[in-house]
């Protein structure tokens, strides 16, 4: 089992990017199902207040850290291996790697022909990626019809990771819904890659990135939609550390 630190009661992988390419291909080639949450503030404070929603981070496959928060928080905690695992970087290791390892992809998510243009965008970069489908859902749960259609394309496609872009929690809790009964190795909830990497949002500089200013960057270019998370749960996310780091405040992973 792959060690964790807990972080307001959910347990982030400790991992680095090497490191999760390295336990993404073990279990491609040894068709281990299972699911991949890319996590930072938001997913771990949307935990606080839905406990099935801190389970579904809780027994994932993988709980990457997203955010250098995740980062500095399993330092603290003695991990001095651990880096930041950002979604977007990941899935661009994870093409390169499949591209001389006959990995087959599936893209689900993304507004209307997001996934197909990233599918085309990523082909250009990667040109012997398998590109085995895409799906864009409608913006409400899937009727019983749309579930059955789903399912057949994916069986006919057969792809080793489905890559979700659904924005948390709802690409989680798709991934923990369906998986089972979907032909997939992995399911990888990857939420604004699909916008970065199809060129529909201007990604931030590295500096910002590595120095956990991302989310400033990211509230300028979307403040109506990202404002109001940003500002309500970063300062609750440095209070609510500081309770634990204190011992004022007690976690459980269970």
């Amino acid at each position: 089992m792959m060690k964790r630190v807990n972080v307001l009661g959910v347990g982030i992988s400790v991992l680095n990017l090497p490191i999760a390419l390295e336990v993404i291909a073990a279990a491609i080639r040894a068709r281990r199902k299972g699911y991949i949450c890319i996590t930072g503030v938001h997913g771990v404070m949307e935990a606080q207040s839905d406990a099935a929603f801190r389970a579904i981070l809780n027994h994932a496959f993988l709980c990457t850290p997203d955010g250098m928060p995740m980062v500095w928080m399993g330092k603290i905690h003695g991990h001095s291996e651990m880096r930041r695992v950002y979604g977007p970087d990941l899935m661009l290791d994870v093409c390169a790697w499949g591209e001389k390892n006959g990995c087959r992809h599936f893209f689900y998510g993304g507004a209307p022909g997001v996934a197909d243009l990233l599918a085309e965008k990523l082909k250009a970069r990667f040109p012997q990626m398998e590109v085995v489908g895409t799906y864009t859902p409608p913006f409400r749960p899937l009727n019983p019809d749309e579930e059955k259609q789903l399912a057949e394309t994916v069986r006919a496609a057969r792809p080793d990771i489905m890559w979700v872009g659904l924005s948390t929690p709802k690409q989680e809790k798709f991934m923990v819904e369906f998986l089972p009964g979907l032909d997939v190795t992995l399911m990888i909830g990857v939420g604004a890659a699909f916008d970065f990497h199809s060129g529909r949002v201007k990604q931030a500089p590295l500096w910002m990135q590595r120095s956990g200013l991302e989310w400033f960057y990211r509230v300028c270019q979307e403040p109506r939609r990202l404002a109001k998370r940003y500002f309500r749960n970063n300062p609750l996310f440095v209070l609510k550390i500081i309770g634990q780091l204190s011992g004022l405040k007690k976690y459980s992973l269970e």
